[in-house]
C-alpha cells in the first residue's frame, strides 16, 4: 500500500514528499496509541475482575 507515485505531478501544486522521519513518527504515534488502549482496556478488565470476585 504505497502512494509513491511514478511519475512527477506538473504543476505548482505538487504534493510535498514525505520523509522517513515523518513516516517514522506516525508509526510511533500508532505504537503508544496502541500501548495506551491497551492498558486502559486490561485495567478496566481488572478492576470489573476485582469488583465482581465474590467475597470482596
Amino acid at each position: 500500500m504505497s502512494s509513491t507515485r511514478l511519475t512527477p505531478v506538473a504543476g505548482p501544486a505538487a504534493p510535498e514528499v514525505r520523509r522517513v522521519r515523518h513516516q517514522a513518527r506516525d508509526a510511533l504515534a500508532l505504537m503508544v496509541f496502541s500501548l495506551g488502549t491497551s492498558l486502559a482496556l486490561a485495567l478496566a478488565l481488572l478492576l470489573v475482575s476485582v469488583l465482581l470476585t465474590p467475597g470482596s
